[in-house]
């Protein structure tokens, strides 16, 4: 390393200063026991790490920080863990997702604020994969992302049981009586027996999978289980690789490219992944400047099967998908068909077609062929248009029921999840198979955070008949853990006056999912007598986080990010105060 790189390096604003302002810096560091060598120069790595207690699928980050760091000292840097907020989607209310542009911006400051050369992302559920690539984007350091890996596999009864999947079902089974209080109490420790994230192909599966398929995490480490002692293993070639890329100056500018995007829409689209990864993907590319639309993703992905066999919509879980060959050997078969691009660099600093070389799977049953898919092509998620959602909705096929796909009912209509779950045991509810059920009010303002409450359970009298599935239609959304016929992010939403706040109890609903549409067949001059009558709802709130993001938070269909955090603001060195 030359003087003039070490002069260059952003830390030295801070570590190599003159005078009072460097002694500061310097003295106040060394009460932690770092020697003043560390301050001559190499490249200063912060480990920003969502773990918490209170987030249980990140609680385990600690110990992959401490394989971070032995990373980054191998290879001649000074990691520096320094902690975020945690968006667990399990214990926060109202939920995660109203939090996740709050994490965005504190994991920006953060970066920015600090004399840091690179960083290294500790993420684990749901939201906390988006909101540290959004943040990091926005500074555009150095940055390679370390998910916490999923679950072991979950064992009830001498069968796998999926976390998130299996709780839909095993409440299904309990409303109906085929289990009991009992078993079911004993079911639900069955099926998170590890640290980890959910182990089914979930929004958290999905978002670490997308995160190696942008390029921003070591190829094949999206899927190694966290109790693996290979967790830490490339979490500590993950500090290593950071050292590196900020010797090369490999930014997320750089990895983030349209490219890039089309890759990962694709690979959600061959991994049966989650309908949350079209809210997270537009709001990441917003941060880097990329133009990503709601249409990319039915476009995108009409020519591309789903190649894994997971649940929700599979067998497997994510152990099995690792051990049969993880990503790579996903993004092998597909750039073999000529569905990927193989040019865009990762932070490997070798492009995706290099990474995936010599991936190969090993087990045919949960990570199939082109030429034999588990689901053929066109069976992903599918973006509607029409006079219910002008700006769009999308539904998950391959978690879909194939006769309600083209579908025709009356709407049953509520206000809120909460006024359905009130009614949903009501024997003398009026719905039938037949019935729409239609949830509103819950989109990015109107609930606030568009919680996961589309696929909201059957009413419990069609239950007992042995109805498996009907249409629901929501402005919020679906946990990736989730399954059935459910349209979702239908945008505008009706907090903000779109259609699904005119819609009345009985109005015929047509779905038609082939044709992409999705309509209330009620005449217009109808529709604008409606409009005229209806009042928007009184806001909830006038003061402090929830009043700033009912203010300013944007539509589904442009990833629910902040108008005001869109782009990137770099990393430029704040002014010194000493």
């Amino acid at each position: 390393m030359t003087d003039g790189q070490k002069r260059s390096r952003r830390s030295q604003a801070w570590f190599g200063a003159q005078g009072r302002s460097g002694m500061v810096y310097r003295s106040w560091m060394r009460s932690q026991g770092f020697g003043h060598e560390v301050f001559d120069g190499r490249p200063v790595i912060g480990i920003a790490t969502s773990a918490s207690e209170l987030a249980p699928c990140n609680a385990h980050l600690t110990r992959v920080a401490e394989a971070v760091k032995r990373g980054v000292w191998q290879a001649g840097g000074l990691p520096l863990q320094f902690p975020t907020m945690a968006t667990g989607e399990t214990l926060m209310r109202p939920t995660a997702m109203l939090y996740r542009n709050l994490m965005a911006m504190e994991v920006e400051e953060l970066i920015r604020a600090n004399p840091l050369d690179g960083v290294v992302l500790l993420s684990g559920c749901d939201k906390t994969t988006p909101a540290m690539l959004m943040g990091a984007a926005s500074v555009d350091l150095p940055a390679v992302m370390v998910t916490g890996g999923p679950m072991l596999n979950g064992k009830y009864r001498g069968r796998d049981v999926g976390s998130g999947t299996q709780v839909w079902k095993f409440e299904e089974d309990l409303k109906t009586g085929r289990m009991t209080e009992e078993e079911c109490f004993f079911a639900e420790g069955c099926m998170a027996r590890s640290n980890g994230h959910c182990m089914t192909m979930g929004t958290a599966s999905t978002m670490a999978c997308l995160a190696e398929a942008l390029g921003m995490q070591l190829p094949g480490s999206a899927a190694w289980p966290a109790v693996d002692s290979r967790r830490m293993e490339v979490a500590q070639a993950a500090g290593q690789r950071i050292v590196r890329m900020v010797e090369e100056e490999l930014r997320p500018s750089q990895i983030l490219t349209r490219d890039a995007f089309e890759n990962a829409v694709r690979v959600n689209a061959a991994i049966g992944g989650s309908t949350n990864a079209v809210i997270h993907l537009i709001a990441i590319a917003g941060r880097v400047g990329v133009e990503l639309n709601l249409r990319d993703f039915d476009e995108l992905v009409r020519t591309v099967p789903t190649l894994v066999n997971l649940m929700p919509s599979g067998t497997y879980l994510m152990e099995d998908f690792c051990y049969a060959g993880g990503l790579p050997a996903v993004m092998a078969e597909l750039l073999g068909g000529g569905l990927l691009h193989g040019g865009p660099v990762t932070v490997t600093g070798r492009t995706v077609a290099e990474n995936t070389e010599n991936a190969e799977c090993v087990d045919s049953d949960v990570i199939t062929r082109l030429d034999a898919p588990f689901q053929p092509a066109g069976t992903g998620i599918a973006v509607l248009h029409g006079n219910l959602c002008p700006d769009g909705a999308v539904i998950k096929q391959s978690a879909a029921s194939p006769h309600l796909l083209t579908h025709r009912g009356p709407a049953r209509v509520f206000d809120s999840p909460e006024a359905y779950h009130e009614v949903a045991d009501d024997p003398e509810l009026d719905v039938d198979e037949n019935t729409v059920i239609v949830i509103r009010n819950a989109g990015p303002k109107g609930y606030p955070g568009m919680p996961e409450v589309a696929n909201v359970p059957l009413p419990g009298k069609l239950l007992k008949a042995g109805v498996k599935d009907m249409v629901r239609v929501c402005d919020g959304r679906m946990s990736g853990t989730g399954y059935g016929t459910v349209v979702l992010h239908v945008a505008p939403e009706a907090a903000v006056g779109g259609p699904l706040a005119l819609v009345r109890d009985g109005d015929p609903v047509v779905l038609d999912v082939p044709n992409r549409t999705l309509r209330l067949d009620v005449d217009d001059a109808e529709l604008t007598r409606r409009r005229h009558e209806w009042k928007a709802p009184a806001e909830m709130h006038t003061s402090g986080y929830s009043w700033l993001y009912t203010q300013n938070v944007e539509q589904a269909d442009q990833g629910a990010d902040f108008g005001f955090l869109r782009g990137s603001r770099g990393h430029e060195v704040p002014r010194d105060s000493h």
